[in-house]
């Protein structure tokens, strides 16, 4: 089954590549979609006089093995 995951925080630059303090936040995991929407938009809006803040959702099937990031 299908979790979400809320993903953000603060990043070097608007090129959002590359975050700082410790790495990305993770918040989660949510059911369903419409869940992790709604902390996506929480943090979100929180952040929003932040250009350097972004929040994404991430949806992660435990059956899959995670990608390779090297």
């Amino acid at each position: 089954m299908q979790k979400y995951w809320v993903v953000g925080g603060e990043y070097k630059d608007t090129r959002f590549d590359c975050a700082i303090a410790g790495g990305e936040d993770w918040a989660g995991p949510f059911e369903t979609y419409e869940e992790a929407e709604k902390e996506w938009a929480r943090l979100a809006w929180m952040t929003v006089d932040d250009c350097h803040k972004r929040y994404r959702i991430e949806r992660m099937d435990p059956e899959v093995p995670p990608r390779c990031t090297d």
